[in-house]
């Protein structure tokens, strides 16, 4: 794919970006190995104080950042603000706790035969992020913001569609205060991601995005003894059970189904009903996804803008296609509208199968599944068949309900009476075909960080 900033409302390609040569890929290796032996000497102080500022720029320049997140990968501008404005969120977190994280936490000296002992939590240098689309800023800050807190150095491999977006990035912590190349873009190909990857100066690394990126990296980085976090692919169950609120219910399941265009790897895809609400449901669901406004992603009424890129939009046909030709039923949606851009409706498919590939895959688009069960339990089974395991959630008043799915359900993440989402202050990552790993909180922050251990023993 060529590094360009292509709009998905009309399909113009309105800026396009070399790719680095292999002399200035290898000056920027050199840079940010050069920048790691100095900034891990940087007090944890002077990092908060740096992250500060990166927050104070992002707030006043909101309004441009959100544009330019709308205009390379077509999420409402909306939606764009609410991400700036969780950048900043996460910023600020990372300052503000950082510090905490960071302490040594001593040990039982004398259980050891130590005069003194305990863990020291130490950066390990250079880690490469290989970084997704959907989430421009805020994907990459989940990274960025612990790590440098943490005293390593980032280089980031953004998606080829959103390269102003990961320039900004760049720009936005050098002119926070930053050393430099303490945080540099790689405009490369994914082609050229295991060269970086095996490149010695390069201690570990990130990757968020499909399952096949994952287990090349993972592969990669296995084949060099070098620590990968992987956050891949989701395909998360929405149960609602027969003591919900069928009208908050509702209204969250098109948030979770919708949410960013429908490009989400956190997004409700696979909806449960207990038959005996499955009905009223499947009429309030339908009602309010046929309801969305579908449009110019600028535009203060759209609720759903166009896909971000046009093989995203033919994925998301596919997937339909071949399930209504294998039997399935399309209540709503299913079909692209006349004109330009990558849009695809809201849409809700009833009567799928195993023989139809969405049952088993990751429909990256505003396409909802929804099955009846009998009971939380054949729920939990069918949640639990799928090879993903990254969110999941119930809605529910029963406590014996909740209970039991937090016990059962294989997820990275369990969300009851609310939609899964990311935040700074808990934990963030799946299992299974999902990844491995967590991102954010206090447990993102440790996983490029050398937990060493220091044992003194007595005078004399």
């Amino acid at each position: 794919m060529a590094i360009a900033t292509t709009s998905p409302v009309t399909g113009e390609v309105l800026r396009k970006f070399d790719e680095l040569t292999p002399e200035e890929l290898e000056d920027k290796l050199a840079r940010a190995a050069a920048a790691a032996a100095s900034y891990r000497l940087t007090s944890v102080e002077q990092r908060a104080g740096w992250l500060r500022h990166a927050a104070e720029r992002l707030e006043q320049e909101a309004q441009s950042v959100s544009r330019m997140i709308t205009t390379e990968m077509g999420k409402t501008l909306r939606a764009a603000e609410q991400e700036v404005a969780k950048c900043v969120h996460g910023l600020r977190f990372y300052a503000d706790q950082g510090p905490a994280f960071l302490r040594d936490v001593n040990g039982d000296a004398g259980r050891v035969g130590a005069k003194q002992t305990f863990v020291t939590y130490q950066p390990i240098g250079v880690v490469l992020a290989v970084m997704p689309w959907n989430l421009p800023l805020w994907q990459v800050m989940r990274f960025a913001a612990p790590a440098l807190t943490a005293g390593n150095v980032g280089l980031l491999k953004h998606a080829s569609n959103v390269p102003q977006c990961a320039l900004y990035l760049e720009e936005l912590f050098r002119g926070a205060g930053f050393p430099d190349d303490v945080f540099q873009t790689l405009l490369i190909s994914s082609r050229r991601v295991e060269q970086v990857l095996r490149d010695p100066r390069v201690a570990a690394a990130t990757l968020t995005g499909s399952e096949p990126a994952g287990r090349s990296v993972g592969a990669i980085a296995g084949d060099v003894t070098k620590k990968v976090v992987l956050e891949l692919g989701g395909s998360d169950p929405f149960i609602v059970m027969p003591s919900a609120n069928l009208e908050r219910a509702t209204d969250n399941a098109v948030k979770a189904r919708c949410l960013n265009n429908g490009q989400s790897c956190i997004n409700g895809k696979r909806f449960f009903v207990h038959q005996d609400i499955g009905d009223a449901f499947l009429e309030m669901f339908v009602a309010k996804m046929g309801a969305l406004v579908v449009g110019d992603p600028t535009a203060e009424g759209t609720d759903v803008g166009p896909l971000a890129t046009e093989s995203g939009r033919r994925d998301v046909e596919s997937y339909v296609e071949d399930a209504v030709g294998k039997g399935a039923t399309v209540l709503v949606g299913g079909e692209r509208p006349d004109g330009p851009g990558w849009y695809y409706p809201p849409t809700v498919v009833t009567g799928v199968t195993p023989a139809m590939r969405m049952y088993h895959e990751e429909v990256f688009g505003p396409v909802a599944q929804v099955w009846t069960v009998s009971s939380l339990e054949a729920a939990l089974r069918e949640a639990n068949g799928h090879p993903y395991g990254l969110g999941s959630n119930l809605w529910s008043e029963d406590e014996a309900e909740r209970e039991l799915f937090v016990r059962d359900v294989q997820s990275g993440m369990a969300f009851i009476n609310g939609n899964t989402t990311s935040y700074p202050e808990i934990p963030f990552g799946g299992i299974k075909g999902s990844g491995y790993g967590r991102e954010l909180s206090d447990l993102g922050m440790r996983e490029f960080m050398n937990a060493k251990t220091v044992w003194i023993g007595a005078d004399g």
